[in-house]
This record gives structure tokens, sequence and C-alpha cells, in this order.
């Protein structure tokens, strides 16, 4: 047979990680002291928060990422979606990173279907509202739109530095979100795992 590539393919299936074999650095948790000239602020006083981080590197070589992905802030956890969990995105203004790293955790290296989490592409589906990127002015009256037009009961997502604090070019977008997921952007695997917890795991 002159496939055998197919074959050998079936044979070991797709990989998929539980934990990540190899992560960037500097998509990790900082730890460190020393002054620093932090563009955002996020290092004051010896700390560090991660909300603020855009991870530009300019606080080496006195902190240092510390490997750990687990970042994200977990204000509240809703147990009913434990079975599906269906997203809806809202870009508000973002450079792309947020997105192209949200769309990975739908990759076989990820897989978040095996956790019962899926996209939709109408809020009337959905029973989270994932936003990123700085508030434009013109986005404000969208996202009110699709929070109202959401299903009971509904959480809010904000993802990425520019959508919790505005970064180095905005705003944040005010929200009484139910998880905060730190990054710029944020890795697959942190997105994912808060992903998890916000649905009660």
């Amino acid at each position: 047979m002159k496939n055998w590539w197919f074959i050998r393919g079936l044979k070991r299936g797709v990989i998929t990680e539980d934990k990540p074999r190899e992560i960037a650095p500097w998509s990790t948790e900082i730890s460190g002291s020393g002054e620093v000239n932090c563009p955002t602020g996020a290092i004051r006083d010896g700390k560090w928060e991660p909300g603020k981080c855009i991870f530009c590197r300019k606080c080496y070589p006195n902190y240092r990422p510390t490997l750990n992905p687990y970042i994200s802030t977990l204000h509240k956890s809703e147990k009913t979606f434990r079975r599906s969990f269906y997203l809806y995105v809202v870009d508000a203004g973002t450079c792309g990173g947020c997105n192209l790293e949200l769309k990975l955790i739908a990759s076989p290296q990820y897989d978040m279907t095996r956790f019962g989490i899926f996209f939709t592409n109408t809020p009337r589906h959905a029973d989270a509202l994932v936003l990123t990127g700085v508030l434009t002015e013109r986005m404000n009256d969208v996202i009110k739109e699709a929070y109202e037009a959401m299903p009971s009961p509904k959480v809010v997502i904000l993802l990425g530095a520019c959508a919790i604090s505005g970064g180095i070019i905005g705003k944040g977008i005010p929200s009484d979100a139910n998880i905060i997921v730190p990054g710029c952007p944020p890795n697959p695997f942190t997105i994912l795992d808060s992903l998890r917890k916000v649905k009660g795991g």
C-alpha cells in the first residue's frame, strides 16, 4: 500500500496534551525583586499585577518568568455549565493576538471539546461572553446588546491585558467579570484552564 503515512496516522492518533510539554515563558507568572521601569505599572513596590502586564520584558533580568501558567483570577464559577459551555467572543478592539490564541484551544493539541467547551456565533445560544481588546467607543453598545441577548445564567470573561486594564493603548472594559485571564496574549493552556475553572471543573 502506498499510503503508509495515513495508516501510521490512524494508529498513532492525534496527541492531545493534558499538560503543556512546552510553554512560552513570557506568558507565565513573573517573579523577582528590584526597581524596574514598567510601562504599564504592572510591577509596583515589588508586587506583580498580572492584569496590567504586557510581558514586554523591560523588567528583565530583575524579574523572570516562573513557568507557572495558572495566572487567571476566578471571581465566581457557574456549575450549571459543567456539561456544556458555549462561548460568544466579542473583539472590542484588539491587535488580533488574543483572538489567535483563543482559536488555538479548538486545535487537536488542546481540544476544548473534550471538556464540553464550544464556540457559538450568536449570543442567544451563549453561556459566556468573552471580551477581548480595549474598549472602543462604538463597541460599547455592541457589548451591552450581546450581553442582554444572552440567556441567564451567563458569565463574562475578560481575556488579555487590553480587556482587563487597557494595556498601553487604551481603556479596559468595565465589567463584573466572572474570570480574568491575563496575558499579552494569554497562552492557550492558561485560557483553557480558566474556562474549566469558571464552569466548575
